[in-house]
């Protein structure tokens, strides 16, 4: 039986969440490509030791309004949270989803702080600072994906079932965390790109193969050949679970998969051509969060109570009546 539908305004408010949160999320990729992190010094909450700075530079502008607009969010989250618990009765799956959306909020807000107090911006070259990207992309695909399942099961939809999914939850399960790899390599490729860039293709192919080269730059290499290899098993896992769940949602966020990952590549081949202009990192990363949110609800309604299963059917052909 599938859950009960929450109301048009909650759904609503959901989706004005996300989008909200995608903005935020870009805008912080904004901060980081145009090296504006230490805008506000080494201080947090407040910028450069004051709640509102005064004569501001351009680097602070754009770190204090990432600041602002994360602020917001988090009131969003909390609000979404509270609502949820308050408008759906115990046991509904949007509940749960829109708590994890605050705690990734909080979690969220604690690692960006920590990469300002810990100074991990800038032209930070060490490899901690690698550490702290890849902590922060993990936990923006974790808010994002916890905030669009809370869309998902807005609409009614019924809930998650994770034991004896069988092939279907492998190949979900395998295509999940090589969209998780392949983020945080994509991470720090993009963090390799801001500390050196390169004034041709040329270049920047040679400073990736230099044995002398930083290890940021080494490691850059990795992303589009994870790109190319992550991309063709899930999309071939996608194409898999529409055949084993046949429902309508399954095919249809197959589909779309398989589009967007489409388009990431060739954004993720632009961009290494075209030097990695701000503009295009940002696409990139936006068409990364779609590629995991279309994943995301492919597994919410493959792996969903009463979902259509084939090889069931297949069993029962077979078996002797």
């Amino acid at each position: 039986m599938s859950a009960t539908e929450s109301s048009r305004a909650f759904r609503v408010f959901s989706w004005f969440c996300l989008v909200c949160t995608l903005g935020v999320v870009l805008w912080g990729a904004y901060v980081r490509a145009t090296g504006s992190g230490a805008g506000c010094g080494d201080h947090w909450p407040v910028c450069n030791g004051q709640v509102v700075p005064r004569e501001p530079s351009v680097q602070t502008l754009i770190e204090y309004t990432h600041r602002l607009t994360s602020g917001l969010v988090m009131i969003f989250a909390v609000v979404l949270c509270v609502w949820a618990l308050r408008a759906h009765a115990k046991g509904h799956p949007v509940r749960r989803a829109a708590v994890f959306s605050l705690v990734f909020m909080l979690t969220e807000a604690a690692v960006g702080a920590g990469l300002v107090l810990f100074k991990m911006v800038a032209h930070n070259e060490s490899i901690a600072r690698a550490f702290w990207m890849a902590t922060h992309l993990l936990n923006t695909f974790l808010l994002v994906g916890a905030q669009s399942l809370t869309i998902w099961w807005a609409g009614g939809r019924e809930r998650l079932v994770l034991r004896r999914q069988g092939l279907t939850g492998w190949l979900l399960a395998g295509s999940l965390v090589g969209l998780l790899v392949l983020g945080v390599s994509g991470a720090i490729a993009a963090l390799g790109d801001t500390l050196f860039p390169a004034t041709s293709l040329t270049e920047g192919l040679s400073q990736d193969v230099s044995p002398t080269a930083h290890i940021l730059l080494r490691l850059r290499v990795l992303h589009p050949v994870l790109a190319v290899l992550v991309g063709a098993g899930v999309v071939f896992c996608a194409a898999m679970v529409a055949r084993l769940r046949p429902s309508p949602s399954v095919r249809r966020s197959a589909w779309q998969l398989g589009v967007l990952y489409g388009l990431q590549l060739f954004a993720g081949m632009f961009n290494v051509v075209l030097l990695a202009p701000v503009w295009l990192q940002l696409v990139h990363l936006l068409l990364a969060d779609l590629v995991w949110i279309v994943l995301l609800r492919l597994g919410a309604a493959g792996l969903a109570l009463g979902a259509p299963r084939a090889d069931v059917k297949v069993r029962s052909v077979l078996s002797p009546s």
